[in-house]
C-alpha cells in the first residue's frame, strides 16, 4: 500500500484495527459513496473525527475516489493537532462559521451536517448560544444543499430532543411522544436540536432533496474528551489521574454507550441508507449504572484504581435514564452492537495511556 511510514504521534488518531472493522462491517455503503464529492461540518469533534477517518481509511483500502470538503473554525489548529486528516489529498479544508460560512463552488453530492453534535461542543454555552448555533448553523447549511444541488444531507441530531425520560419509560423510541419542557432553560439543547430536525424535515419536503436523521445518544472510545462533563470520559480521566473516581449523586441513573467504531459504521449507513425523513436512535441499548460504569472504569484502568460514592441523589444529569430504543436501526438497516462496553472502555483507557506505544500506520497518501 503506498504511503510513509513514520512514527505515530501521541493521541492523533485511531487503532487501524477499529477502521478495519468499520469498513468490513459498512463496504457495501462505502461503494456507494464511489466518486462522491461530500461537504461535511463538525469534522473536527469526537463524532466527526471518527466519521471522517473511517470515511478516508474505507477510500484507500477500496480506491473510492471520494473526495471532502471539511469545514472547519480554526484549520490551524485542525491542522495541527490531525495532521493525518487534514493534509490527506481527498481532503480541502473550507475555513467558516457554520452560520455564515461561505459556500464553496462546484456541485457537491452529500452534506454531512455534524457541528454542535454534542453540548461540549461550545464553551459555557447559554441557551440563546444554543439556538443561535444549532439552528443558525442548520439554516445556513441547508441553504447549501440546495446551492450546491446536494441529493441528500445527513444531520446528527440527539436523542436530548426527547426531554427527560420517563421513569415509567425503559428505553426512548423514535416516534415516542416525549419532548423537552421549554420552561426549563436547561434543556435549550435539545429543544433546538429538535427544531433543527424540523427545518430539516421541511426543507427537504419543499426542495426535493433527501434527509438522514441520526439521533445521536453517548459514545466511549479514542478521540473521546477526558474533560468534556460527561461521566464516562471523566471516570477515566480520574482513574488515570488520582486514581479516585467520584461520583456526586447516589450512582443510581442508567446511561448507556456505544463504542466509536460501531458509531461511525451506524452513522455511514443511516447516512447512505437510511429512510427518509426517518430519525435513528443511535446508541447502545445495554444500560449500566453510573455506579456500575464507575466500577467497569476501575476495573478496566487497573492500577488500584477505586470508586467513591458521595450520594447526593439527583446530581447526575439529564434524569434517571437515558436509554435508547435501537430496535429500527437493528431491523431496518441490519445494525448491532460489535464492540461489548467492556472491551470499549479498555480500548479507550489503553488509547488514552498507551498511544506513543502503539505500532505505526500510513497516512492516507
Amino acid at each position: 500500500m503506498p504511503g510513509n511510514r513514520k512514527a505515530l504521534p501521541s493521541r492523533d488518531r485511531l487503532y487501524p484495527s477499529d477502521l478495519d472493522r468499520v469498513v468490513a462491517g459498512a463496504a457495501g455503503v462505502f461503494e456507494r459513496l464511489r466518486d462522491s464529492r461530500i461537504f461535511m461540518t463538525g469534522g473536527t469533534g469526537f463524532v466527526g473525527r471518527w466519521m471522517l477517518e473511517s470515511l478516508l481509511w474505507a477510500n484507500q483500502r477500496m480506491d473510492l475516489n471520494v473526495r471532502v470538503l471539511l469545514l472547519a473554525r480554526d484549520p490551524g489548529s485542525f491542522r495541527g493537532s490531525y495532521p493525518h486528516l487534514a493534509s490527506a489529498p481527498v481532503v480541502e479544508i473550507i475555513q467558516g462559521d457554520v452560520r455564515s460560512f461561505e459556500f464553496p463552488a462546484g456541485l457537491v453530492d452529500r452534506v454531512i451536517h455534524l457541528a454542535a453534535e454534542t453540548n461540549t461542543s461550545l464553551i459555557n454555552p447559554g441557551p440563546e448560544v444554543y439556538f443561535d448555533v444549532i439552528l443558525g448553523g442548520t439554516q445556513h447549511v441547508l441553504d447549501f444543499v440546495e446551492y450546491s444541488e446536494a441529493s441528500s444531507i445527513t444531520l446528527a441530531s440527539s436523542g436530548a430532543v426527547y426531554g427527560t425520560q420517563p421513569e415509567t419509560v425503559a428505553k426512548l423510541r423514535e416516534d415516542d411522544p416525549y419532548a423537552p419542557l421549554p420552561t426549563r432553560t436547561s434543556a435549550a439543547y435539545g429543544e433546538a436540536k429538535r427544531c433543527a430536525e424540523m427545518l430539516t424535515y421541511a426543507r427537504s419536503e419543499r426542495a426535493g432533496f433527501t434527509a438522514a436523521v441520526a439521533r445521536c445518544f453517548a459514545f466511549v472510545g479514542p478521540y473521546l474528551p477526558l474533560d468534556s462533563g460527561f461521566a464516562v470520559g471523566n471516570f477515566i480521566r480520574d482513574a488515570l489521574g488520582t486514581g479516585e473516581i467520584r461520583i456526586e449523586g447516589d450512582g443510581s441513573p442508567r446511561r448507556t454507550y456505544l463504542y466509536g467504531g460501531d458509531m461511525a459504521a451506524w452513522l455511514w449507513s443511516i447516512s447512505v441508507a437510511g429512510g427518509n425523513r426517518r430519525p435513528y436512535n443511535v446508541g447502545s441499548d445495554r444500560a449500566v449504572t453510573i455506579a456500575e460504569l464507575a466500577d467497569m472504569v476501575a476495573r478496566s484502568a487497573g492500577r488500584g484504581a477505586s470508586v467513591r460514592i458521595l450520594g447526593d441523589k439527583g446530581r447526575d444529569g439529564v434524569g434517571s435514564s437515558y436509554v435508547p430504543d435501537v430496535s429500527r436501526a437493528k431491523a431496518e438497516l441490519g445494525l448491532d452492537l460489535t464492540v461489548s462496553l467492556e472491551e470499549a472502555l479498555d480500548r479507550t483507557i489503553e488509547w488514552h495511556r498507551n498511544m506513543p506505544d502503539r505500532t505505526p500506520v500510513e497516512d492516507f497518501r
